[in-house]
């Protein structure tokens, strides 16, 4: 703090009573303290700071008109303004007879010859407040990410298991956006796709102009409309309907197939394919158990993850011999299979014969009928996740969302659960601090109730900042 260069000349001869207007107008609530601790005088402005409770505080220790905690601040603030003129803010609560504390900034200064401190209190409530409004708006964009993800995947999903064809079609240059399956079978779609091709390219050459006027109809209309045409290297007809849809600043267009002629399973081939040879060639683990867990049949990349060299090595055990916790997370997934008939994306670790473990996430279903066979879907994560294996020693990065948080349910204890749930807990709050303060590292200890060297340390800890220079980010505050 730089005082002023000419006191004596620029305020002039200040009386007692001047001096008490200026501390008052200067600070939310002002306090005249002896060497003692005790309140001798106090000045509160009521237009800004309405602390009921203060009225007897004459007379009463300083200590005794806040909350527990804060009490040893209160001391230190004493100790510190007695030996030196200069004192650090720290941030004490009042206690109010309707149960909220109010928290206030204190700094004091030593004034006089018989050792009397003067108090400055700011008000914190707003900073407070504005807290609490960040971490709810926090929550409610956790709770609404979650929600609208859920509602793509629904989406997603159903838009792949229709056996309709179906596009979405960009209603301002109607190139298609989206095809599902049975769209890109009926289309005989080659390895490029159809997303990027125009729509009318999907259709015979002779309708394309029918087709353009279709959907010229249904941007002006903003009503359903279908056509009857031929597709692209089709000899059949099909109807095509071709729907509206607002998405964000943008139309779309959802466009349906329907086969005239009558017959099912539009675009499939007349063999069926060969079901052995793909769940041999596909990268994720397959396993086949019975209702039990007794593993019947899995593919390669089972045995691969599972360090089994044959297949004949495997049957018979449960798979309780490769999951996570023995005992544990199979009983899980079969309880949950005969309950609901499926389970998807159960996260948990599959350890192979020879020590390995990997992060996996398992999405199974049931067969129906008198003798259900259960399949499992076992999937390596390490990649997506880019965590460390629980159990290897090395410390898991810390959760950066709650749903985050909850993908570790399964695969680590209770105890780790809670201590990740700290830390991202404390991450979020050392956050909103720095941003409140401007990065100002020392007022954000002092809000947060931290000593400088801690905040530190939790900096480092989370990777929050590079801490090697050493710099306060603004050390006004002290």
């Amino acid at each position: 703090m730089k005082n002023f260069a000419a006191p004596e000349q620029s305020l002039g001869d200040i009386n007692a009573e001047a001096a008490a207007r200026l501390i008052a107008t200067a600070a939310d609530i002002a306090l005249v303290v002896d060497s003692d601790g005790l309140i001798r005088d106090l000045a509160v402005d009521y237009r800004e700071f309405a602390l009921t409770g203060h009225e007897d505080w004459r007379g009463r220790a300083w200590v005794d008109t806040v909350t527990v905690e804060s009490r040893p601040k209160i001391e230190a603030l004493i100790a510190e303004a007695m030996a030196s003129e200069r004192t650090r803010w720290r941030q004490v609560n009042h206690p109010t007879a309707g149960g909220t504390d109010v928290p206030v900034l204190y700094s004091a200064l030593r004034v006089g010859q018989d050792k009397r401190l003067v108090a400055f209190g700011r008000d914190l409530r707003t900073i407070s407040s504005l807290q609490q409004r960040l971490i709810e708006a926090q929550q409610k964009l956790e709770r609404d990410y979650t929600r609208l993800r859920h509602l793509e995947t629904r989406y997603r999903l159903l838009f792949q298991l229709s056996d309709e064809p179906l596009l979405v079609v960009d209603g301002a240059t109607d190139k298609v956006l989206e095809a599902n399956r049975a769209a890109l079978r009926t289309l005989d779609a080659g390895a490029g796709g159809l997303v990027g091709r125009g729509f009318a390219d999907c259709v015979a050459e002779d309708f394309r102009g029918e087709v353009d006027r279709l959907l010229a109809t249904v941007r002006a209309t903003g009503r359903a409309d279908d056509a009857d045409l031929t597709l692209a290297g089709r000899p059949e007809r099909w109807r095509v309907s071709v729907s509206l849809l607002r998405q964000e600043n943008a139309w779309v267009f959802l466009v349906r197939l329907l086969r005239l002629d009558g017959a099912g399973g539009a675009g499939q081939a007349a063999e069926g394919p060969d079901w052995t040879e793909i769940v041999a060639r596909q990268p994720d683990a397959l396993v086949l158990t019975a209702p039990d867990g007794t593993l019947i049949s899995c593919n390669p990349a089972f045995l691969e993850m599972a360090e089994c060299p044959t297949e004949e090595q495997a049957r018979g055990d449960t798979l309780d011999r490769w999951l996570g916790r023995p005992g544990v997370d199979l009983r899980v997934l079969l309880s949950n299979l005969r309950e609901h008939g499926s389970v998807r994306l159960f996260a948990t670790v599959l350890r192979g014969d020879y020590g390995s473990e990997t992060e996996v996430e398992i999405s199974a279903c049931a067969s129906g009928g008198a003798s259900p066979v259960f399949a499992f879907t076992i999937r390596d994560v390490r990649q997506r996740f880019g965590s460390t294996v629980i159990g290897s020693g090395q410390s898991p990065v810390v959760p950066q969302s709650a749903e985050q948080l909850s993908e570790l349910v399964g695969r680590v204890s209770l105890k780790d659960l809670v201590r990740q749930t700290t830390d991202m807990i404390e991450k979020m709050y050392i956050e909103a601090a720095l941003e409140m303060t401007g990065d100002n590292r020392a007022s954000a200890a002092e809000m947060l109730g931290l000593s400088r060297q801690s905040l530190y340390v939790k900096l480092r800890r989370f990777g929050l900042r590079d801490l090697s220079d050493g710099s306060d980010g603004g050390g006004d505050a002290n």
